[in-house]
């Protein structure tokens, strides 16, 4: 198909491949002399329309639209390893006429006109050739068009090249994509290349002008955090004390009943048998008496067996990490044994009951029953006298010891505690057990420090009782010091606010005041009669070394005044600090419940 352009009739001899000689290189030569031709003729048009650049306008998208092409005969196809490459020769020459009109002077339309000639050029069909090679290395050929600009001029021409190398514009392309493009990337986000474009000066300085220097760590703080920070330092170290104190003085008065009421009940139930010569099913308090006195007794006689001096002396060959590794094994176990004494007692207790109310005919299987009960009871409260007894003789050789051995077993013990506490997750209830355990740890470092005062009294030489207070202050002041940081933070890290502390209290002051109901649980539990076998065995040698010596029955007589002026002492005592308990259980209740009355109506 032939197209006018302008009068003129453009024409392209198709050249035959068909030449059996070298027909590849015969298509080199009469495309180069193909080129020159065109070459020449697209120059004397540009001089002549540069004259008058719109004497010649450009008609139906320009001499581009009157070319003839066969995309088969004027696009090479050449491929390696299966794939394939087409280059069209003919719009690489119409874009070369573009830059020959633009480098010539020609006015912009006349270039804008031309490009517009090639873009809306009709190609047709275009068909693709693959020509399968042997390798790689056998490309067909190709035409490269490169422009070059050099001192302001333009030297635009077609050169056609064959080259066994694979064609590399399409990587220069590659680069200038809008994606890649750095001085874009730069504008839009000047922080993606700060550290390049500021200097060290002026980083520091735009540091200081951005407001607060660890903006990046830490965040601006509202008054939720604000009273977190108070409630760690100030509101809840005294209501924890305070409760584990509470806790301690019930511990105490349990203590003091055991060695003052249950005693005098005892007494009380003998002399009404012997009144009265006749034998009468016994109630539940008054077998419970029976057997609690059984256990005490029991644990006395089996620990004045034992040679204190020599656990002593076995103790104190240890190192003072041997001391300390000694003292965390028998606090484990002693904090077991407390547990587990406290089912003990009261599976006793209520075979006690059961024996006490049930009918003649079972009679014989609860007898049994609370035989084996208290047999089991027994066998547990020696375990854990032994082990108090073994704790107590620890701690007392650390405190004799000129090594500082103390100040060892403390800071390691304590802070060990704080590590297996307080980075653990806890709700309310296990809180609440923690603090009565220390409350009764506080009790037992009490029954350790009488232990130590006896043996001071006994075998101590010189003056002994400033160390003595000095070093006992210093176990109390750190165990306070200890428990209030676990208990800070264990509530900081659980967010427990101080009130819930206040809750624990009125729980414990209502169990003071029994006025909880049968089925609900006591969470403070104590059994106090370990700690009485050890207090009886370390305290019966003090009185043995004061007794005047006398015969066998002034021995008697001062052994009697002396335990009535003891039994009176710790009945004042333990009325002290019942009322007390009373006291203030009292009108702590009454105070949370106006408080609760108050807030209900606001």
């Amino acid at each position: 198909m032939a197209l006018r352009n302008g009068g003129r009739k453009i024409s392209f001899e198709v050249l035959s491949v068909e030449d059996e000689s070298d027909p590849t290189e015969r298509n080199r030569k009469k495309r180069r002399h193909r080129a020159s031709k065109k070459k020449k003729k697209l120059l004397d048009r540009a001089d002549s329309d540069s004259a008058d650049p719109r004497s010649a306008p450009l008609e139906n998208g320009g001499a581009c639209n009157g070319f003839e092409l066969d995309a088969s005969r004027y696009c090479g196809g050449g491929g390696g390893g299966g794939g394939s490459v087409v280059v069209c020769e003919e719009v690489r020459e119409a874009e070369s006429v573009c830059a020959v009109a633009e480098a010539r002077g020609a006015e912009s339309e006349e270039a804008t006109a031309v490009r517009g000639g090639i873009e809306g050029f009709n190609f047709g069909e275009l068909r693709q050739r693959n020509v399968n090679c042997g390798s790689s290395e056998d490309l067909a050929a190709s035409v490269v068009v490169r422009d070059e600009k050099e001192d302001g001029g333009v030297n635009a021409s077609p050169v056609e090249k064959a080259t066994n190398e694979p064609d590399r514009n399409v990587v220069k392309k590659l680069e200038t994509v809008e994606s890649l493009d750095w001085k874009r990337i730069m504008a839009e986000d000047p922080n993606f290349v700060f550290s390049v474009e500021k200097s060290p000066v002026s980083y520091f300085l735009e540091e200081m002008h951005n407001g607060n220097s660890l903006r990046s760590t830490t965040t601006l703080g509202n008054e939720k955090e604000r009273e977190r920070v108070y409630d760690t330092i100030f509101r809840l170290p005294w209501r924890c004390e305070l409760l584990i104190d509470v806790g301690f003085f019930v511990c105490f008065d349990s203590f003091l009943s055991l060695l003052t009421v249950m005693p005098a009940r005892i007494m009380m139930t003998i002399w009404r048998l012997l009144k009265t010569r006749q034998f009468k099913r016994l109630s539940t308090m008054e077998v419970s008496d029976f057997g609690c006195f059984l256990i005490l007794s029991s644990g006395v006689v089996l620990l004045q067996q034992t040679d204190i001096s020599l656990i002593y002396h076995m103790i104190r060959g240890q190192g003072t990490i041997k001391l300390y590794v000694v003292y965390n094994v028998l606090e484990i176990f002693d904090k077991l044994c407390q547990s587990f004494n406290g089912d003990v007692l009261q599976t006793l207790f209520l075979s006690a009951e059961g024996l006490a109310n049930c009918p003649p005919e079972s009679m014989r299987f609860w007898i049994w029953r609370f035989i084996s009960d208290q047999a089991l009871a027994v066998a547990a409260s020696i375990v854990h006298s032994f082990i108090l007894l073994a704790q107590a003789i620890t701690l007392s050789t650390c405190i004799v010891a000129h090594n500082n051995a103390l100040f060892a077993l403390l800071v390691s013990n304590n802070f060990a505690e704080i590590k297996s506490n307080v980075f653990k997750r806890y709700s309310k209830d296990n809180v609440h057990s923690l603090v009565y355990f220390d409350s009764v740890e506080r009790f037992h470092i009490s029954s350790f420090i009488l232990f130590v005062l006896a043996q001071n009294i006994l075998e101590a030489e010189g003056p002994w009782f400033e160390s003595f207070l000095i070093n006992i202050l210093l176990v109390y002041v750190c165990e306070m010091i200890i428990d209030i940081i676990k208990h800070s933070f264990i509530a900081k890290f659980n967010d427990i606010k101080p009130i819930a502390y206040s809750e624990f209290l009125e729980d414990l002051c209502k169990q003071t005041l029994n006025m909880q109901t049968e089925s609900a649980k006591k969470n403070l539990t104590f059994v106090p009669l370990a700690p009485a076998c050890v207090v009886i065995r370390v305290l019966t040698p003090v009185y043995t070394a004061n007794l005047p010596p006398n015969p066998l029955p002034w021995r008697l007589f001062w052994i009697l005044l002396f335990s009535a002026m003891t039994y009176v002492m710790l009945t004042s005592l333990k009325v002290l600090i019942g009322m007390g308990l009373q006291k203030h259980a009292t009108w702590y209740v009454n105070r949370c419940k106006k408080r609760k009355h108050h807030f209900h109506e606001d």
